[in-house]
């Protein structure tokens, strides 16, 4: 039961943070398909509004590290694990129902299907908004990233909290 639990408050946070994000939607042109990332950078009106990779690097390693920090916190301190196994093997289990949220509700049930991220000048790639695959290839991207986070959060339980 207490997965249940979690998957769904985990899920409203990360609804929540993505709500938070979409209010700017510049601010995630890296979400975006690929031709829809060069055509809005060809767009004059968005020049100097869009982020460099490397901040966008240095806000993804950040939040990775509080995502480790927390679900080790969690896992070690509520739910009580206390080896390398079970701190591994519940993160990615957490991990991997949040991904398949976001790939699916969030991604192709909502935006692809919202106006509300289509950028203005972009109207002639409409259909790329639409780009399903490009988001379960992202799902399987976020599936070796989860694992990574989960070797460190099981090391962290198993090793040194």
């Amino acid at each position: 039961m207490i997965i249940v639990i979690e998957s769904i408050i985990l899920c409203i946070l990360f609804t929540l943070m993505v709500l938070v994000m979409s209010k700017n939607p510049i601010k995630t042109l890296y979400n975006y398909p690929p031709q829809i990332q060069e055509k809005v950078k060809s767009l004059k009106e968005y020049k100097n509004q869009i982020p460099t990779t490397k901040n966008m690097l240095g806000a993804k390693l950040f939040v990775s590290l509080l995502i480790i920090v927390i679900i080790s916190l969690i896992l070690k301190y509520i739910n009580g694990y206390q080896t390398f196994l079970e701190g591994f093997g519940y993160s990615f289990l957490l991990w991997t129902i949040v991904n398949v949220y976001d790939v699916l509700i969030l991604d192709i049930c909502w935006f692809c299907q919202s106006k509300k991220f289509i950028f203005e000048g972009t109207e002639d790639i409409i259909a790329e908004y639409k780009n399903y695959w490009f988001h379960i290839k992202e799902g399987l991207t976020g599936e070796i990233i989860g694992l990574i986070i989960s070797l460190i959060v099981g090391l962290i339980i198993g090793f040194i909290l």
